[in-house]
């Protein structure tokens, strides 16, 4: 491990204040699957960029464009190269994410993609949340202090006008590396007191705090996860519907954000 450097954490913390005095000029937005992102990228009529600052030889997709005043660049993991499928979960998400913040340098994060919701939490199909917390439900390491590590707990940058401003729903995401829910899974996240969960948030979480960006985390609910249908049938059912709602937030999200700074969110 390298040496504690003081001056560097001080030159850090001068950037992120910096950031916080203008208004934000550029957003990177990370999505986990094709079907989630083209929308958004249809929108913002953002281009795939064949120069692409992503390490030579992965599947990464970089798009990017300009909106109004920000630089958008959205990035997802593309398919797998052995199976052809999203690259979905947290060890995609983390790599992405790191890369992503090395090569772009962005004010802001928006992890933006589906969840599963639970309605026992007032959680409803076609939902989107605005996510005040997250953590991991499937990191379980029994040993005091490590426990936590685990569990990953964080809150995520919090914009309290933007939460009223379009009225979202709001509550704590969880996150795993399966779709469906095991026992140990579902009392994990029962302590975790999620509304919904995902294969990717506190991944992109980790890695946005690690560097000091700020990140925010918008969910849309395309499953219920204690509902009676099985969870696979119910996301892929509602999966195109979702996503064209989620791409009508990540706009209403990006136009609020224009003009303002940091803490005006």
């Amino acid at each position: 491990m390298a040496p504690h450097r003081e001056g560097s954490d001080a030159s850090v913390e001068a950037m992120v204040a910096q950031v916080e005095k203008h208004p934000i000029s550029s957003i990177l937005i990370i999505i986990a699957m094709q079907t989630e992102a083209l929308p958004v990228v249809n929108k913002f009529q953002l281009i795939e960029n064949p120069h692409s600052s992503c390490p030579k030889g992965v599947p990464w997709i970089h798009y990017h464009g300009a909106y109004k005043d920000i630089i958008i660049n959205l990035v997802w993991p593309g398919k797998d190269l052995t199976f052809g499928v999203d690259s979905v979960g947290t060890i995609s998400a983390s790599l992405v994410t790191y890369a992503s913040i090395q090569a772009l340098q962005p004010d802001l994060i928006i992890n933006a993609g589906t969840a599963g919701g639970f309605k026992e939490k007032g959680a409803a199909i076609g939902d989107v949340f605005l996510v005040s917390h997250v953590a991991f439900h499937d990191r379980r390491i029994p040993i005091p202090v490590f426990d936590l590590y685990g569990v990953g707990l964080r809150q995520t940058y919090s914009t309290p006008n933007l939460l009223k401003a379009l009225n979202l729903k709001t509550g704590k995401l969880s996150t795993g590396d399966s779709l469906d829910m095991s026992p140990h899974d579902e009392a994990s996240i029962a302590a975790n007191d999620a509304t919904v969960k995902d294969m990717e948030g506190a991944a992109v979480a980790y890695v946005a705090e690690l560097l000091k960006v700020p990140a925010i985390f918008v969910k849309a609910v395309t499953d219920i996860v204690d509902g009676e249908k099985p969870t696979a049938e119910e996301f892929l059912q509602n999966l195109a519907a979702v996503t064209a709602t989620l791409e009508e937030v990540v706009t209403q999200v990006i136009d609020f954000i224009s003009g303002k700074c940091l803490p005006e969110l």
